[in-house]
């Protein structure tokens, strides 16, 4: 009977998301795939240095060290547009680092979505905005990630995992309101459905299951550790929490904003990675924690 990947968290990865290959990539850019193909067979042997995504997989991985033997709650795919004798140095690099990473899609130069369910791909993480929006129009979450940050120090034996709410854990219908309508309009929408559950947003699924693998580990030194960073704060929290419970999720700590910077509470919190879905506050919160973008769906 064949391995399936149903009852893990799958995490797709591309190779500039996991390491570092701007230098590659400007290669491919100016030169071409001839010229960046060269340069990848004449550098197979010199390591890549971490990338933004880098130390979420790791700490990712090192869940499975909680399975029952023969077990694995968390599998990492690579999902690269490169060919295949490119990759090699992506697995030298793996095996350096030692992440268990065994299985990959070198599509050659072809997208990327069409293999998302072949993989059964819940989170998909790549710095191609082309290929994070045509996940995200396929129902997959889906990040386009942003520069690492200089100097981030991440928390050990513990994944730290980050989420805006509107337009990330939620749908985008009250965000729409805000920004049609006024903060007023807003509030007033939101105490009158506070007791109306919010509809899921691209990253609810993924923040469910993530919660339900929280639960079931244990508690004490949990690998895990879920927030919530909004801008939004109180009396529109109420139907977020009532949301939440509907969900059964716990998350370990939320942050209700109303409108201040995200940067610091994301620093002091050490987020491994943080999603949202606008460059406002993305901008200053890559600049301390490894942060992607996600793009509202357009089909």
């Amino acid at each position: 009977m064949p391995f399936t990947l149903h009852n893990c968290l799958v995490v797709g990865i591309s190779s500039r998301a996991l390491f570092d290959l701007e230098e590659e990539n400007r290669i491919f850019e100016r030169d071409g795939i001839q010229a960046y193909r060269a340069f990848q067979r004449q550098n197979e042997q010199h390591l890549l240095q971490p990338g933004t995504a880098f130390h979420v997989i790791k700490e990712l991985l090192s869940i499975n060290t909680h399975a029952a033997k023969d077990q694995r709650l968390i599998e990492v795919v690579i999902m690269s547009r490169n060919t295949p004798d490119t990759g090699l140095r992506i697995f030298h690099s793996i095996e350096h680092y030692g992440l268990d990473i065994t299985r990959a899609a070198f599509a050659g130069g072809e997208g990327l979505h069409s293999y998302l369910d072949a993989f059964s791909v819940d989170l998909f993480l790549s710095k191609s905005e082309v290929d994070v929006q045509a996940a995200i129009n396929a129902g997959v979450a889906a990040a386009i990630l942003c520069e690492s940050p200089q100097g981030y120090e991440p928390v050990k034996h513990q994944v730290r995992i980050a989420f805006d709410g509107d337009a990330v854990l939620f749908s985008e219908a009250s965000e729409l309101i805000f920004q049609q309508q006024g903060l007023d309009a807003f509030v007033a929408h939101e105490q009158a459905h506070a007791k109306q559950q919010l509809a899921e947003g691209p990253f609810a699924k993924l923040l469910k299951t993530l919660a339900y693998l929280q639960e079931t580990l244990p508690q004490e030194d949990n690998p895990f550790r879920l927030a919530l960073v909004t801008a939004r704060n109180s009396p529109s929290h109420e139907r977020v929490l009532f949301t939440l419970r509907e969900w059964g999720v716990n998350l370990d700590e939320a942050f209700f904003l109303g409108g201040l910077a995200k940067d610091q509470v994301l620093k002091a919190f050490r987020a491994h990675i943080f999603f949202d879905d606008q460059d406002v506050h993305l901008q200053a919160a890559s600049r301390v924690v490894p942060a992607g973008k996600v793009p509202h769906k357009t089909s």
